[in-house]
């Protein structure tokens, strides 16, 4: 089974928003804190090619940040992206 990555700092709302909203349809979240770990930092940004937090990723899928899932959820696409990764 595929994994939600979520890259987050301690300090940042929308990765909140963005852990609450999948809690709320029962997800698990592997969630990356890139700000106490600098190598996981460069990782999420060789990954993303951005430096801005969250960023998700349902299973090696890019989502992009808080507002780029809550489209995806709001558009109805986001239990697609989920089964399409094994979610």
């Amino acid at each position: 089974m595929s994994t939600i990555t979520l890259y987050s700092t301690r300090s940042c709302p929308f990765c909140v928003q963005a852990e609450n909203l999948l809690a709320r349809k029962g997800l698990a979240v592997n969630k990356i804190l890139v700000d106490q770990n600098p190598d996981e930092f460069a990782t999420m940004v060789e990954r993303t090619a951005r430096r801005s937090v969250p960023q998700i990723f349902i299973g090696d899928r890019h989502v992009g940040g808080f507002t780029d899932l809550l489209a995806l959820d709001q558009s109805g696409q986001l239990p697609v992206w989920l089964a399409q990764a094994g979610v």
